[in-house]
């Protein structure tokens, strides 16, 4: 039984590889995440589950942009075909346990206590996952250098700043942070 998950949170179309519409790192975050990836698919299927979670709205909310179907919602991390250990897990809100409240239950009852994500956007859906998996009783390990998100123009953060800003506030309730070319699946 798979002691670990990998979380791919959100690294769809519109927040990574649409150019008019991408996080400033989305490249990075691609090319990394990639590799994260291919890491983690060497492993025997027996010790390592990959959740790649996708974000879902209501198409009849005003601003909707990640509506099912759609290119923007569209995984550019998907899962492998037929990879038994792989599967998307939709949500609708950014914490990715309370979109589905069973999760953690079912995790749990395939023997998964840790929990590594990645993904898109640090201060949303990536600290929301991270909370919501500490909350459920999971280690959460948060890799550095593979969560980013926009610049935040009204405060004048660069993603940069926020990354750290993030990683700094989720280590304080006790999630590690790792670089992510030295995390060890």
């Amino acid at each position: 039984m798979p002691a670990t998950a990998l979380f791919v949170i959100d690294t769809q179309a519109e927040l990574v590889s649409i150019p008019s519409t991408a996080i400033p790192d989305g490249a990075r975050i691609c090319e990394t995440g990639a590799k994260i990836l291919d890491r983690a698919r060497s492993k025997p299927t027996t010790e390592l589950d990959i959740i790649i979670v996708q974000h879902s709205e209501n198409p009849s909310e005003l601003g909707s942009t990640l509506i099912p179907g759609s290119k923007a919602w569209e995984l550019v991390l998907p899962p492998q075909d037929g990879a038994e250990n792989e599967r998307v897990v939709p949500k609708t809100t950014a914490d990715t346990f309370e979109s589905n409240p069973n999760l953690a239950h079912e995790l749990k009852a395939r023997g998964i206590s840790s929990i590594v994500a990645f993904g898109v956007q640090s201060e949303f859906c990536v600290r929301a996952t991270c909370r919501g998996a500490i909350n459920a009783g999971f280690d959460v390990i948060l890799l550095r250098g593979a969560h980013s998100t926009y610049n935040n123009e009204e405060t004048g953060q660069s993603a940069k700043q926020i990354e750290r800003e993030i990683e700094h506030e989720l280590e304080s309730i006790g999630v590690q942070v790792v670089p992510w070319d030295q995390y060890e699946f």
